[in-house]
C-alpha cells in the first residue's frame, strides 16, 4: 500500500493527472475534502462540474461505480465517469453532487431531511443482489467472504489489511482488550436472533457521506465499506452515532425510525435484539479503527459504550443513549 502523501504532493499529482488527461478541457483541480482513505478535488471538465478522488484503494472507487448503476429517485449516487491509476495511486472522476453534509445540518434541518434519509435507507436495502454471494464487505466482483451473517459480524475480532496491529496496540494500552472480549461474547449470544437476509448495506453513513439540500438527500457517497447482510445495520449506524452530535440531542432518531417502519410495513422481527447486536458490532469496529489511528480518547468512549451494551438488555441503549464526552 502506498504511503499517504503530503497534501501538496497529492495536489501536484492531481494537477498532473488532469493536465495529462484533459489539457485545456479541464480547470485546475482544487482541494475539496479529505476522508480517511482518499482526497477529493473539484474541477470542471468540458464545462461540467466533476470531482476527482485519489486514494490507495481502487476497490472503493470500483464499488462506487457499481452502485451508481443502481441510482434512481430516492437513491442518488453520482456516476463515476472514469477510473485509473497514476504513480500507483488510484483515482476516480465522478459527476459533482451538491448539498450540505448531513453531519453539518442543524436539528431543524435534520428533522426536515430525516424522511428522505429513511427512504434512502429503504432504497439501499432494496438494491438487487442477483449474481452476488456471501456476507460481509464485498469486492467489486460481487463476492463477500463469509457464509453467514453471524460469521461476518463475529469476524470483527480479526485484523484486516486496512486496520492492522490494533489488537496488540489495544492490549498494550490502559484500556486493554476487556471491552472487546465482552462485546464479542454479547454479540455471539445475540446471533440466534439474526436473520438470513442478505441486503445491501452502506456501512458508513454520516462522516459526510450523505449530502442533503432543502430537506432531500442529494447524494450518497463512498461505498468502500458497503457489505451484504441485514439492512437494519444502517439504521443501527444512525442510532449508534447520533449521540456524538450534540446539536441533534432533541431529535429522537429511534422514534423516527419506528414511525417510518410502522408506516411502511410491520416492525422488523426481533428488532431490539438485532439492533443491539449491530450496535455492539459498530462499537467494536470503531474501537479497532480508532486504535489503529491512535485516537485514544475515541477508543475510550467507544470502549465504554461497548462495555455498557455488553451489560445491558436489548433496547436499553436506544431508549437511553449515552452522553458522549467531548474530546
Amino acid at each position: 500500500m502506498p504511503n499517504e502523501p503530503a497534501p501538496a504532493t497529492l495536489s501536484d499529482l492531481a494537477r498532473r493527472l488532469v493536465r495529462t488527461s484533459f489539457g485545456a478541457r479541464a480547470t485546475e483541480p482544487m482541494p475539496l475534502a479529505a476522508g480517511a482513505w482518499s482526497q477529493a478535488f473539484e474541477l470542471t471538465i468540458d464545462g461540467a462540474e466533476a470531482v476527482l478522488r485519489v486514494g490507495a484503494h481502487g476497490t472503493d472507487f470500483a464499488k462506487d461505480e457499481l452502485v451508481a448503476g443502481f441510482a434512481r429517485p430516492g437513491l442518488p449516487v453520482p456516476p463515476v465517469l472514469a477510473r485509473g491509476v497514476i504513480d500507483t495511486w488510484h483515482y476516480a472522476i465522478s459527476a459533482r453532487a451538491h448539498g450540505i453534509g448531513f453531519d453539518d445540518l442543524s436539528a431543524a434541518d435534520v428533522t426536515l431531511t430525516l424522511p428522505s434519509l429513511l427512504t434512502t435507507l429503504d432504497a439501499i436495502g432494496e438494491i438487487d443482489l442477483s449474481g452476488t454471494a456471501g456476507y460481509g464487505i464485498w469486492t467489486p466482483d460481487g463476492q463477500a467472504p463469509y457464509d453467514s451473517w453471524p460469521d461476518a459480524l463475529l469476524a470483527i475480532s480479526t485484523e484486516t489489511a486496512r486496520v492492522p496491529g490494533w489488537r496488540a496496540a489495544l492490549a498494550d494500552s490502559e484500556i486493554g482488550l476487556g471491552p472487546v472480549e465482552a462485546g464479542l461474547t454479547a454479540l455471539a449470544a445475540l446471533t440466534p436472533y439474526l436473520p438470513d437476509e442478505r441486503d445491501m448495506i452502506h456501512g458508513d453513513l454520516l462522516s459526510h457521506n450523505v449530502l442533503a439540500a432543502d430537506g432531500t438527500v442529494t447524494a450518497v457517497l463512498d461505498w468502500g465499506n458497503a457489505l451484504y447482510g441485514d439492512s437494519l445495520y444502517d439504521a443501527a449506524w444512525l442510532i449508534y452515532w447520533w449521540p456524538w452530535y450534540p446539536q441533534w440531542r432533541d431529535v429522537d432518531i429511534y422514534a423516527a425510525l419506528l414511525a417510518h417502519w410502522r408506516a411502511t410495513g410491520p416492525l422488523p422481527t426481533h428488532l431490539r435484539e438485532r439492533l443491539h447486536a449491530y450496535l455492539i458490532h459498530i462499537g467494536l469496529d470503531a474501537i479497532a479503527y480508532c486504535t489503529f489511528q491512535r485516537r485514544w480518547d475515541e477508543v475510550r468512549s467507544n470502549a465504554d459504550i461497548v462495555a455498557a451494551l455488553a451489560n445491558s438488555a436489548p433496547g436499553e441503549y436506544v431508549l437511553n443513549p449515552p452522553t458522549i464526552r467531548s474530546s
